[in-house]
């Protein structure tokens, strides 16, 4: 039975769930460092609409962080650039922002950021056939020898 070939649609797909799952993670506090400053506590009427309203979704489900690792494992594929590129893509970044931190112009780097994606595809492709070949060919050896 052949498995599914990654398509670049799929590895971006899968890249924008590891951000988001990243992105709801709980924040990392560093041990050591406090401050000894009390929290501020307003008045109703000094503090209604003085902040935006934080609402976060709660934290992810333990699958969905396993596949973020896995798809963090497939940008050591890549270049520090193209890595940067697709998970700047990932989170959301617009085209405009991008080209502009990048020095290029929007449509080369939509190309930069396509030819990651066929890249980490093909990784995963190979990877994949290479391990079903061996698996084949272990089946092969244990029906010869039995």
């Amino acid at each position: 039975m052949p498995e599914l070939a990654w398509t670049p649609k799929a590895v971006a797909d899968a890249l924008e769930e590891a951000a988001q799952t990243l992105r709801r993670l709980p924040s990392v506090r560093v041990r050591g460092y406090i401050s000894a400053w009390p929290p501020i506590i307003r008045d109703f009427w000094e503090a209604y609409g003085w902040h935006d309203v934080e609402v976060r979704l709660g934290p992810p489900a333990p699958d969905a962080i396993d596949r973020m690792d896995e798809v963090l494992r497939w940008l050591h594929s890549l270049e520090p650039n193209e890595v940067r590129l697709v998970w700047l893509r990932a989170e959301g970044v617009r085209w405009k922002s991008i080209a502009h931190r990048f020095g290029m112009d929007r449509s080369t780097a939509w190309r930069h950021w396509s030819c990651a994606l066929i890249k980490v595809a093909a990784h995963l492709n190979g990877t994949r056939a290479t391990k079903t070949l061996q698996q084949n060919r272990l089946r092969q050896e244990h029906t010869n020898l039995a």
